[in-house]
């Protein structure tokens, strides 16, 4: 066998996947259940189909569970099967640096100077032909370009870890631009854009190691490109920063639910929001602009009796306390009684809310990509979305010149985008149900492995010069 076919047989791709990181959602962790996990799941089943001898190994913090346990989570969660022979899982002890508790100052900091750690504790256990970062932790990828500068390094970015919205939102009191929205006042603002500031340019210098990046969405990419870019230039290995969606369950959806006239009159005048209960989802302002739809004149002439129904998981006591403030929130609202609050549903709950429900809305400002909005849509919802990132500039788009959903920003208009959904005739509703789904089969897993084998080839060619 030629040294070609050789390493094209025997590559060792190896993932750092370990959780703790504060700035990118918490469903990337690798033993979550959440969207990023699919991602990772994904890849490698990709990986392992186009180069069957490959070995496969995922770098991770989650002591408590064992291989055996691990790739059975991925088949029930995922519906995702490994071959098991050809993946590996090496175990960190040092996760605890790169956990926001670790340091509670500085943390953005604090964290990425914890990852080095935690990339030393992993390139002692093993050094491999190709290292891909799917968490966020883009100075591992320079530590290891410093350290073995033949190993090719790609990144998958989910989220910046910082970006320039997040400078300018610091200027912005709005509610819907983020949790630092008007935090740049005073000294104390001004220290922190400084901070920000600073750290933005080690982290574009970071990202100037990697030689293959995929973000996850439009939005991603060009906040990506404008940090890392200029750094890159330097690298000679460097490709062009590509999108890469994340697979979604568009086709389990799709075969599920069926979007017809029957379907239409099954369907009640309810606005799904499935989302963690974390700030940054903006659960609040959805609440306002619920409460806003129901005092107007146009909830009067809705069949039925719209609701606004919050599906999300908690993870801690915060998530918990949030919870507790929005069910107040909409008591003062005077909603309480058309408000519902699903805790830590069940894939089996949310699939019987998907097919039964009208509307579904995504409040967070700046959502990376938002793989529950195309899940709206794969279910036949029309979506009414931040007028922001992912949702915005990849999801909610028009297809064959008409619209899928709506935009908006501010609660009043939410609440004119609920009524302008539930108040279409029930031609016009199906009609843009049907163009919801087809919009949603740019989001297939077929996609995602055409493009992720196309990334992936790239390293592999580095390996092999």
């Amino acid at each position: 066998m030629g040294g070609r076919d050789w390493i094209l047989s025997s590559i060792l791709v190896s993932l750092l996947h370990c959780d703790g990181y504060s700035t990118p959602p918490s469903d990337t962790i690798s033993n979550a259940g959440g969207g990023g996990e699919r991602v990772l799941w994904a890849a490698i089943r990709a990986t392992q189909r186009k180069y069957p001898k490959a070995l496969c190994v995922v770098y991770t913090g989650d002591h408590d569970v064992d291989k055996d346990t691990m790739l059975a989570n991925v088949k029930n969660r995922f519906n995702i099967d490994l071959n098991a022979p050809r993946i590996a899982f090496l175990y960190l002890s040092t996760r605890h640096f790169v956990l926001a508790s670790k340091w509670p100052h500085f943390t953005l900091l604090g964290q990425s100077f914890g990852s080095l750690i935690l990339a030393w504790d992993a390139f002692n256990l093993m050094v491999p032909d190709i290292f891909i970062d799917t968490m966020g932790y883009a100075f591992t990828l320079a530590f290891c370009k410093f350290l073995f500068p033949k190993v090719a390094t790609g990144a998958y970015v989910h989220y910046p870890t910082i970006s320039t919205d997040m400078l300018e939102s610091l200027d912005d009191a709005s509610a819907s631009r983020g949790v630092n929205a008007g935090l740049g006042k005073g000294a104390r603002g001004k220290l922190k854009r400084r901070y920000w500031q600073f750290f933005a340019k080690i982290y574009s210098w970071a990202g100037g190691n990697v030689d293959v990046v995929m973000t996850n969405s439009s939005w991603t990419q060009n906040h990506v490109m404008q940090l890392w870019g200029p750094a890159r230039k330097w690298n000679p290995h460097a490709s062009q920063i590509e999108v890469v969606f994340p697979p979604v369950a568009v086709e389990e959806l799709e075969e599920t639910m069926e979007v017809n006239e029957q379907s239409e009159k099954s369907r009640k005048p309810d606005i799904l929001y499935i989302s963690q209960f974390r700030p940054e989802k903006n659960h609040q302002m959805i609440i306002s602009a619920f409460a806003e739809f129901m005092k107007g004149p146009k909830s009067k002439s809705v069949a039925g009796k719209p609701r606004l129904v919050l599906v999300g998981s908690v993870r801690d006591d915060a998530d918990k306390m949030l919870v507790y403030k929005l069910r107040v929130l909409a008591r003062e609202e005077g909603v309480v009684d058309n408000v519902e609050f699903v805790v830590n549903a069940k894939w089996g709950q949310i699939l019987e809310w998907l097919q039964s429900s009208s509307v579904g809305v995504n409040g967070m400002w700046n959502e990376h990509f938002g793989i529950g909005v195309v899940e709206y849509q794969a279910a036949g919802l029309i979506s009414v979305v931040n007028d922001s990132g992912g949702p915005k500039e990849d999801i909610v788009i028009d297809i064959d010149g008409q619209p899928t959903g709506y935009h908006a920003s501010t609660p009043t208009e939410f609440a004119d985008g609920f009524a302008k959904v539930l108040s279409l005739s029930s031609t016009e509703a199906i009609g843009m149900r049907q163009r919801a789904r087809k919009s949603a089969l740019r989001f297939t897993e077929d996609e995602f492995r055409t493009r992720w084998l196309r990334q992936l080839q790239k390293l592999i060619d580095l390996v092999g010069s």
